[in-house]
């Protein structure tokens, strides 16, 4: 779901939150509790120092206070020696304490927001992954991997971290505010009211440039993503066709764009910062001439200039601190909105529930008045298609680009989902419950073979776990997609890394790879989708009778442009304009025989 302008950032906050797992939540009290305590040693610490420099000015002072008179006699503190010696230390005590307690708020604040930003970006990835296979091919692959690794970064960094310091630095500014204001309610009133006055007309100019600054950081990024996936993706092309430039200008002008609106963000949100310093160190100034040349005279306007010199050299980062977290989080508005949105993709109906047995397949799949579009204003790509295929058929697909081929064999593997009519397994109809059961019956290989930078064995037993890999069964897979012996030359032979997708091999070592691994999942279904287009004749032959040869409670489909891919198979269907223009033997359909 995309979110609309207008949509608050408390409604954008509230949303992120219903994402929050209950022991981050538990977390996130704890924090507040933490700040909150972190708050009061800082009220305790500021509010000590005017004892503490009364007690090295004027001690009898001190020593004839009231309510410090039970303290005093508690403590035998009746020398002046003794009681500035309680203060220091009991004020070094405080300093260290309050020290302590930001110190400890900092790192939990730190490990929590990190933690909320991982559970985020697993819960987008799972989300993403979970999606039908509709909804990929529908997207755009960059907007994905800049919100999973960017996008869900920057909401850490750029939210969560700044409103949790925004929240550690408003209790901070009250206690520090009521402490002095118990020394003179007067001069922080004043300074209160100074800095809130200076940082309201800042926001109010420039509210509208941090929402545009985050706009074209969003935007900017996913292009800047994009140039770098088509650049590298497409290396061999560009290499051949000169086109590094190309690339490099298109991704120059998303990345410039993207860093100078963050470059301008972080200038509104660190430049009142020196403003407000000199402002600061102008007023207190001002406040001690005003203490010097009235009645307290100097003694008396020591303890009251050094506590509040004190707070104001706490209170001014702090004060910054809360105004930058708020720029922060403003300037990621658009970074939310699109993690929040990624984070709102449903789970399937299925999800969560175990995938239990496979779906039982003894006699044949069976489709009824198929009919499929990708989406409503769309035109049909299949209509009306009628076909059941025997199990242990060997079943080929022909027909010209466009035709519906590859539609038609992704919902036999339950890829797509039909518009109507349906798809039915010894009767049983494969819906939304039901097509995980199915699917792990069907080994599927594509025409361009994915493979991991990792071993050859690891990419045969694709997706199972390391120490859980059957090596017979790998060896045995290899035989049969005729790479065993090409593997067996090389020195570390099944533990050899291919490269990332493969680099490291030949198109046919990857598409027999790909192969191989069909055969090692000991599939029931096996689809090959062009999947020997990149084999010479010979091995294309050699792998195809390996094939005739897994028996006949194999059923394979096999979608192919060579035709003499398909000699071995029992049935050709040819499509045309998404129907079935007719089925029959290979000698029937490419010979012309009757």
């Amino acid at each position: 779901m995309s979110y609309p302008p207008h949509y608050s950032y408390l409604s954008l906050l509230h949303d992120l939150w219903s994402h929050v797992s209950r022991q981050r939540r538990i977390q996130f009290i704890l924090v507040l509790i933490l700040t909150v305590l972190s708050s009061l040693s800082e009220m305790l610490t500021i509010g000590a120092v005017f004892p503490f420099i009364m007690a090295l000015t004027s001690p009898e002072k001190v020593l004839a206070f009231p309510l410090l008179k039970p303290v005093i006699s508690l403590l035998s503190l009746h020398t002046t020696q003794s009681l500035v010696l309680f203060l220091t230390v009991g004020f070094c005590l405080l300093a260290l304490l309050s020290g302590l307690m930001r110190v400890t708020l900092l790192w939990a604040s730190n490990q929590l927001s990190c933690r909320t930003g991982s559970d985020i970006s697993i819960d987008i990835y799972r989300r993403t992954l979970y999606q039908p296979y509709a909804v990929h091919v529908s997207r755009n692959s960059s907007t994905l991997i800049s919100g999973l690794t960017v996008k869900s970064n920057a909401v850490v960094s750029g939210v969560i971290n700044p409103v949790l310091a925004l929240i550690s630095s408003l209790m901070m500014l009250v206690a520090i505010l009521l402490s002095l204001m118990f020394i003179d309610y007067q001069v922080a009133l004043l300074t209160l009211g100074m800095f809130s006055v200076i940082y309201l007309v800042i926001i109010r100019y420039t509210r509208k440039k941090l929402r545009a600054n985050s706009a074209a950081v969003t935007t900017e990024l996913t292009f800047a993503v994009k140039a770098l996936q088509e650049g590298l993706g497409g290396i061999r092309d560009v290499l051949i066709d000169g086109a590094q430039e190309t690339y490099c200008k298109t991704y120059q002008a998303a990345d410039y764009k993207m860093r100078r609106a963050q470059a301008n963000t972080l200038f509104i949100g660190q430049c009142p910062r020196y403003l407000i310093e000199a402002l600061g160190t102008a007023l207190i100034a001002l406040i001690a001439c005003h203490l010097m040349l009235g009645e307290l005279g100097i003694g008396n306007a020591l303890p009251v200039l050094g506590a509040l010199a004190l707070g104001a050299q706490r209170m001014l980062p702090i004060v910054q601190q809360a105004y930058a977290s708020w720029t922060s989080i403003l300037g990621n508005q658009g970074n939310l909105k699109d993690t929040l949105a990624l984070l709102k993709q449903p789970f399937p109906e299925a999800y969560g529930q175990s995938v239990g047995a496979p779906l039982g397949f003894t006699q044949s799949i069976t489709l009824n008045q198929l009919n499929f579009q990708y989406h409503e204003a769309a035109a049909s790509v299949l209509q009306g298609v009628n076909l059941q295929i025997t199990k242990g058929s060997k079943v080929g697909f022909i027909g010209e680009t466009g035709s519906g081929k590859s539609t038609l064999i992704d919902i036999i593997m339950g890829l797509l989902e039909p518009t109507s009519g349906s798809m039915q397994v010894d009767g049983v109809e494969i819906n939304a419950l039901n097509y995980r059961a199915w699917q792990a019956l069907i080994a599927h290989v594509p025409q361009t073979i994915f493979l991991t930078d990792a071993t050859v064995a690891e990419n045969i037993a694709f997706g199972v776990p390391r120490n859980s890999i059957d090596m017979a069964r790998v060896k045995q897979a290899a035989s049969l997609a005729q790479i065993s012996e090409v593997i067996e030359t090389w020195p570390d032979t099944y533990h050899t890394v291919v490269g990332e997708r493969g680099v490291k091999l030949s198109g046919g070592q990857r598409q027999r790879i790909g192969i191989a691994r069909a055969l090692y999942k000991k599939a029931e279904v096996i689809v090959f989708d062009e999947a020997t287009s990149a084999l010479d004749t010979n091995t294309e032959h050699a792998v195809m009778q390996s094939i005739a040869q897994l028996g006949d409670n194999i059923t394979v489909l096999i979608v192919a442009h060579r035709l003499s891919t398909l000699k071995t198979c029992d049935r050709i269907v040819e499509l045309k304009n998404g129907t079935i223009h007719r089925t029959g033997s290979y000698s029937h359909i490419i010979d012309g025989q009757p």
